[in-house]
């Protein structure tokens, strides 16, 4: 352990933490989902309960992002963590018992809502610039292979032990991951997000500017980076580049929550499949997302260091890339009936969008290294609000196209609800091509 770099095991950590959290989502959806529909609920109701998490974790992202820039990462992802775990140990799972749930549900998304701020924070202080791709890309992809676990061996458990049985596994995934992250987690001697910075082609001006001001931090002491140049919110909010990032983010997660919530549903009444004997199949949508996501990663560092393209341009290419792809995969999912076919395109699709966060979901570290988490606070929002707009949306959507289709196994109840991501996917890419920078915009 003395020779393996301190940085590498921050973000071996933060690909567990995402994995985990992630195991919790798709853990909740799952369980919610067999006890919802053995009582009785309508579909209206179970997006209603499915997207109040959304609603918890809209309101902590720029929070997370201020107390992770004045208190630490570090602490706010511990504090964080035992949150949600203590929350899920202690919450019954009755869907008729709706205000117990609701209340669950917008703490659990309060106390998460703190967690990517937080690594963000973090890997912007360990991480030198020549690593973030891939080490943002790892990190993030924790989230897919949490999501890949959750649907392989979840169902399993609910079908044997019951919907309960998540929340105790979730909970103690989530004390297991504390333990370990203050046990060997710390925070840098000195901020390591300059360290390369030369192997990146920068903005000279602002990169004198970044200089001087480090140059003014080392004369008083370190003082600087506590009372110094306060956060510019003015600035970032009124940012074009911000803003490119903002409506990506907001797409990527309207796609992501809605098959991650739904998709279950899909497979059980459009296709009329059952989740425990598809078997392996059905993890394998987020399987690509987490092979798809370091891939990204590493082609894009590839071409930073190596000066095949500029950073901006690596930026605009993969996201471009993975957007567009993405857009078609979506829009013909309900023109596949058999299973097969519907894992395919919900592969192909989630792997695309994981891969174009080599583009957007980097970019907080290229615009604003020093404000990196509360950029990623301000992003995150608009992709939680994705997800209270798209997985309540969506169970909307399946309750007027009962009247047609009253047992939802067509694929025209389903058409609408993969279209609308599919053309945000379009108009995203588009946005991000006009507006994005891969410079430095915040000194």
């Amino acid at each position: 352990m003395q020779n393996f770099p301190v940085r590498y095991l921050i973000v071996l950590l933060t690909f567990i933490c995402t994995s985990v959290c992630y195991i919790e989502r798709v853990g909740f959806s799952i369980a919610y989902t067999v006890a919802a529909d053995a009582a009785g609920i309508n579909q209206s109701t179970k997006g209603t309960i499915l997207s109040t998490f959304y609603y918890g974790y809209a309101c902590s992202q720029v929070p997370g992002g201020y107390f992770a820039q004045k208190i630490g990462g570090r602490k706010i992802l511990l504090f964080s963590f035992l949150l949600w775990s203590l929350t899920c140990a202690l919450l019954p799972l009755d869907p008729n018992k709706t205000l117990i749930l609701v209340t669950a549900r917008l703490l659990v998304g309060v106390a998460q809502g703190f967690i990517f701020p937080s690594i963000h924070t973090v890997l912007a202080q360990w991480v030198p610039p020549h690593e973030r791709s891939r080490s943002v890309s790892l990190t993030t992809s924790g989230m897919y292979l949490g999501a890949a676990f959750g649907m392989l061996f979840l169902p399993s458990l609910v079908k044997f032990k019951g919907p309960q049985s998540v929340f105790v596994a979730e909970s103690f995934l989530g004390f297991v991951w504390c333990f370990i992250w203050f046990r060997y987690s710390s925070d840098p001697k000195s901020s390591a997000s300059g360290a390369g910075e030369s192997l990146l082609p920068v903005n000279k001006k602002i990169d004198r500017r970044v200089s001087d001001l480090k140059v003014g931090v080392e004369k008083n002491g370190g003082e600087g980076k506590k009372s110094g140049v306060g956060i510019p919110w003015v600035k970032i909010l009124t940012s074009l580049p911000v803003w490119a990032i903002v409506v990506n983010n907001f797409t990527f997660h309207y796609a992501l929550y809605v098959l991650m919530n739904w998709l279950p549903t899909y497979f059980e009444l459009g296709l009329k499949l059952s989740l425990h004997e598809m078997g392996s199949s059905k993890m394998l949508p987020y399987l690509n997302m987490f092979v798809f996501s370091n891939i990204g990663g590493v082609v894009a560092d590839y071409l930073i260091t190596r000066r095949v393209m500029s950073v901006t341009r690596t930026r605009k290419f993969l996201n471009t890339i993975g957007f567009l792809v993405a857009s078609f995969a979506l829009i013909v999912i309900p023109s596949f009936r058999t299973s097969g076919g519907a894992v395919f395109c919900s592969s192909v699709a989630l792997g695309f969008l994981a891969l174009g966060r080599a583009g957007f979901a980097v970019n907080h570290m290229d615009v604003a290294p020093r404000y990196a988490g509360i950029v990623m606070g301000v992003s995150n929002t608009a992709g939680t609000l994705a997800g209270i707009v798209g997985v309540d949306l969506t169970g909307k959507l399946l309750e007027a196209a009962k009247a047609s289709d009253s047992d939802l196994s067509t694929p025209e109840s389903w058409r609408l609800v993969f279209f609308i991501p599919g053309l945000l996917c379009v108009f995203s890419s588009l946005v991000f091509l006009l507006f994005s920078t891969g410079e430095r915009i915040f000194d």
